[in-house]
């Protein structure tokens, strides 16, 4: 083995389930011990004749579970999506034997308080804080009063992913709520919930909700607009730069 390959393993597909015909979610043997915190990312790469095409990935999972989930947006003129998105279960594609990334859960500043806004594919961080978090409060081990808040946007309902189990989950345990939310209500008639964007319902929620800027962090991922829009309006409503987290899931080409 090369001395590079040394950083990689062969994940293979146990598991895919398609949302829409361009969002779906896959589970990976990681084809070997892989470990991380809730918030990281797994880095996925694909071979082509010319090179290894790879890109970072919010894992779904929690580091309780074996599998790494991982929730994926097809890219039309991306380098990579469009590789991953022809692959089923069985196929294998390379990933880094080391998570890396910083959005994890804040635990250093003693706020009870975790408001988590998203984006579609932007909710798969949180996903891992809450499995992670379920599975302690399950076992008597939850921390003392946090409580988390959760607003996730996306076009239409079915591009939720998670929604059941979010939804399951904050029906059974009283330290987490979800609003799922979306923009184009004209294209889903059946939908009953809220409606607009996630910076929309930021203000009313944070007011709902009672979040106060000194006991309260804020979580942005996803769109980068959605991020520019809500930390925006969380630094108005008093948030210091320090209770703002931020994970971006591609930066927007710039005008020429």
């Amino acid at each position: 083995m090369r001395p590079a390959e040394e950083k990689f393993s062969r994940a293979r597909i146990t598991h895919r389930e398609n949302f829409a015909p361009d969002l779906w979610k896959i589970k990976l043997d990681p084809g070997g011990k892989f470990e991380f915190a809730a918030g990281q990312y797994a880095t996925l790469g694909v071979e082509t004749a010319e090179k290894r095409i790879e890109r970072a990935y919010s894992i779904v999972s929690s580091p309780y579970e074996r599998e790494i989930e991982i929730f994926i947006e097809l890219v039309e003129q991306g380098e990579l999506t469009p590789l991953l998105h022809k692959l089923q279960v069985g196929d294998e594609m390379s990933m880094r034997k080391i998570a890396k990334g910083r959005f994890t859960l804040d635990l250093k500043s003693g706020h009870h308080n975790h408001l988590l806004l998203a984006t579609v594919t932007g909710i798969a961080p949180y996903i891992s804080y809450i499995r992670t978090l379920h599975a302690d409060w399950k076992q008597n081990h939850f921390p003392e009063d946090m409580r988390l808040y959760v607003i996730q946007g996306a076009s239409r309902s079915w591009e939720f992913g998670y929604r059941v189990e979010l939804e399951r989950i904050a029906g059974e345990v009283p330290w987490l709520k979800y609003i799922p939310t979306i923009s184009r209500p004209w294209e889903d008639a059946a939908w009953k919930g809220e409606s607009g964007r996630v910076e929309d319902l930021i203000r009313k929620y944070t007011d709902l909700w009672a979040l106060d800027a000194a006991d309260t962090t804020g979580y942005l991922c996803g769109h980068p607009q959605m991020i520019d829009l809500g930390r925006g309006i969380l630094a108005r409503r008093g948030f210091p730069k320090q209770s703002i987290k931020e994970e971006v899931y591609w930066v927007p080409a710039k005008n020429p």
